[in-house]
């Protein structure tokens, strides 16, 4: 696909910070020819479920899909560049994060139906927003998104999944915008779907996605969905300041559980706390720094090791500089 000429390039250039320590790098940005909303040193705590952490040294919100390409394309390659969707399954270390994040608005939300089982969905749209369009349109299948409280773009990076079912199950293909500002469209099979996890390449942006269900009953289809609300109002701490499930659930066993059996229901460090509701969940309790949380999160690792033999992997994504 060819990509969209830039008569007024964004400049980047990379310089040394002037720390104490000469480690740090900060990167300045001519924002000629962006279209979109380019913020520096943008606070990222009030955009994820936990509320800590440091900020983003750049945070772009591109206004349409040729914007965010020739502002990929445009940008030195060594700047570094992470998504973010609702921030619900992260953790925005204290230190802020370098580069530039990039977070998709209205203009990637929509979802449409492109056939009787298929909806396109933007990288931006809510799990609420595919689910309510899939009841609506007859398509079952795709009851699991309601209970993710993320974005289509987050979904397809980690086969988001719930509640048995798992975004490898209803890909059909999906639209991205690489580093290079190139886009692509890339099959299921081409990202290598393991739990929780796929082979999209660092700095890739999920712009759309086509999810496959099956014929159903709007009336069934809403139902399974309240089922689901139900079920997680009941098990969740979902009025907390969290970041869902904490960490995967090792091959034959349930992470909650081996996180109980430990003894770490109730556990704190500093402002963080094992959720006592549902032990695969930490909770910023107040005034929790992310160090909190982390360091809560490898205690709980710690000693399920201890008890079990048996080594967590984290689920939530950390990122940034401690």
């Amino acid at each position: 696909m060819s990509r969209p000429a830039s008569s007024n390039p964004v400049s980047v250039r990379v310089e040394r910070s002037r720390d104490t320590s000469g480690a740090g790098v900060s990167t300045s940005l001519d924002t000629n020819g962006v279209r979109g909303k380019l913020t520096a040193n943008a606070a990222l705590a009030p955009l994820v479920w936990f509320k800590s952490g440091g900020a983003a040294e750049w945070l772009f919100e591109p206004k349409d899909l040729a914007d965010l390409q020739r502002f990929l394309r445009d940008l030195d390659p060594a700047v570094p560049v992470m998504a973010l969707g609702l921030g619900s399954n992260m953790i925005v270390r204290d230190g802020g994060v370098p580069g530039v994040v990039i977070r998709l608005g209205k203009t990637f939300a929509q979802v449409r139906k492109v056939d009787e089982l298929t909806l396109d969905c933007g990288g931006g749209a809510s799990g609420i927003l595919v689910s309510s369009t899939a009841r609506d349109s007859g398509i079952a299948g795709v009851e699991f998104l309601r209970s993710i409280p993320g974005t289509v773009g987050g979904f397809v990076r980690m086969n988001g999944g719930a509640y048995g079912g798992e975004v490898k199950d209803i890909l059909v293909d999906c639209d991205v915008v690489l580093r290079s500002g190139e886009q692509v469209t890339l099959r299921n099979a081409d990202l290598h779907y393991t739990y929780r996890h796929s082979e999209l390449q660092e700095g890739a942006i999920v712009i759309a996605a086509r999810f496959r269900g099956r014929a159903g009953q709007p009336q069934a289809i809403q139902a399974e969905m309240d089922r689901i609300s139900s079920s997680r109002e009941a098990s969740q701490p979902l009025r907390s300041k969290t970041g869902g499930s904490t960490f995967k659930n090792p091959p034959g066993h349930k992470a909650w559980q081996l996180v109980d059996e430990a003894d770490c229901r109730g556990l704190r460090i500093g402002g963080a706390q094992v959720s006592e509701k549902h032990t695969n969940f930490l909770i910023n309790t107040g005034d929790a720094t992310s160090a909190d949380i982390e360091a809560l999160g490898e205690e709980v690792r710690r000693r399920v090791k201890e008890n079990s033999g048996i080594e967590l992997e984290w689920e939530i994504q950390r990122v940034g500089r401690p």
